[in-house]
């Protein structure tokens, strides 16, 4: 063939793909604003509607059936007979199963009263977690595997609750006969013996401890906090060996521990020097049009004095009462945050390395940083995919990400982990 011929070729050939219409642009990336949650059709977002019904049904039938005065159900089960298993937070009165299903960022279904704001125990811990990577992002924190001690100053916390709520008041500028930005319970005359110093990483244990080991749940942290010792959250055999036993070297052993979940949104705090609502409100939530139903609370003797005023520690887990009061619809936005690696429209939220990390697995192949539960060997939901992930909590309280098939579930108040694998087995049967 000459170089004319072929020449002529290719010119014909460019002008018959020019002529073609261009390939449709990718549809982007929907995110519900503030106040609503567009819905489709399962069949428009590639889902059979058979296999969602069925799912919704079943996460329906499989309701806990413990008591839902929390309560009621926290002295009546094995946390309410652990040592110092006292409750020192709030306990809400729950509503029925309830949940939603999201596909390609689009409501498919819904159960139950998804606006109630309810205890969702240790999905929390992903709220604690979070605000730590915040500080991360900002550099507030130079590197996970600095230890934690390099960062803390020593903390003035108040013994028990404050006197008739009166501690909690700040005195008005000026006020006769009161210091001012000074608590009213303290200005009036408080002994000083109602006050103590933490320190909560200084034994020579608890020094070696990085955020890292804290975010991972490998600390080994040594001590009592709000009046419940380490060694009071899930003991397993003598209690009186768990007080004296040898500490784990940090970073080598995992183990699920609310006090140290504690001891990390204290640490968070002092990072932040203002209260930890307040961050995850303004950083987080309100930016991804959460709600303002949702609260999150301390314990009743968790209040620090922080640069002149009182503030309330938030509880991690919620082990004692406390925690996040949240809604089914406000827990389905931060699973779709995480779902889309920290983006909400044109806005990082969290850093996409900050998910990554998260997601990645330590000593513990099953766990990220708390509480991301992985899905590793598919050992956590047989059903679904090994990169999926669960924010998961007692209850169960679950929010299920997928980014494989673009999926986040959120389910309420279902009895087990199996049963609620078999509500994503149904539903994944669906997608065509």
């Amino acid at each position: 063939m000459s170089r004319f011929i072929v020449h002529s070729w290719l010119l014909v050939c460019g002008i018959l793909v020019a002529a073609l219409p261009a390939p449709a642009a990718s549809q982007a990336t929907y995110y519900p604003p503030a106040g609503s949650w567009a819905k489709k059709a399962p069949e428009q977002v590639g889902l059979l509607a058979a296999s969602v019904d069925s799912a919704v049904k079943l996460a329906i039938a499989a309701e806990s059936t413990t008591p839902r005065d929390l309560l009621q159900n926290h002295l009546a089960s094995s946390f309410g007979r652990e040592p110092h298993s006292e409750a020192i937070g709030p306990f809400t009165v729950r509503g029925g199963a309830s949940g939603l299903i999201i596909r390609r960022g689009y409501v498919v279904a819904e159960w139950g009263d998804i606006d109630r704001p309810e205890n969702t125990y240790s999905a929390t811990k992903s709220f604690v977690s979070t605000t730590v990577g915040l500080a991360y992002d900002r550099k507030m924190i130079r590197d996970l595997k600095d230890p934690v001690r390099s960062y803390m100053a020593p903390i003035v916390a108040l013994k028990g609750a404050p006197a008739n709520g009166a501690a909690v008041a700040m005195v008005p500028p000026n006020a006769t006969g009161a210091t001012k930005g000074v608590p009213a319970a303290v200005s009036k005359g408080t002994a000083y013996d109602a006050f103590e110093i933490l320190e909560p990483f200084e034994s020579e244990h608890n020094r070696k401890i990085t955020w890292d080991h804290l975010l991972r749940q490998t600390s080994d942290w040594q001590g009592t906090l709000w009046g419940k010792p380490d060694w009071a959250d899930r003991p397993q055999g003598d209690v009186e060996q768990w007080k004296v036993r040898p500490r784990n070297e940090p970073g080598t052993v995992y183990t699920y521990n609310d006090v140290r979940v504690n001891a990390l949104a204290l640490a968070s705090l002092t990072i932040w020097r203002r209260p930890l609502p307040q961050v995850l409100r303004e950083l987080v939530m309100d930016p991804i049009g959460a709600s303002n139903t949702w609260r999150w609370y301390g314990y009743d003797n968790s209040w620090i004095i922080l640069d002149g005023q009182l503030v309330q520690s938030v509880a991690g887990g919620a082990h004692w009462g406390g925690g996040m009061i949240i809604s089914a619809r406000d827990m389905a936005r931060f699973g779709y945050l995480t779902l889309r690696k920290g983006k909400w429209g044109d806005k990082q939220i969290l850093s996409e390395e900050w998910i990554r990390m998260a997601t990645t697995s330590g000593v513990n192949d099953g766990y990220g940083f708390m509480n991301y539960f992985l899905n590793t060997g598919r050992k956590s939901a047989p059903s679904a995919p090994e990169q999926s992930f669960q924010h998961r909590g007692n209850g169960q309280n679950i929010i299920y990400v997928d980014p494989v098939n673009d999926l986040v579930v959120v389910s309420r108040w279902i009895n087990t982990s199996r049963s609620f694998d078999g509500v994503i087995r149904q539903l994944l049967v669906g997608i065509k």
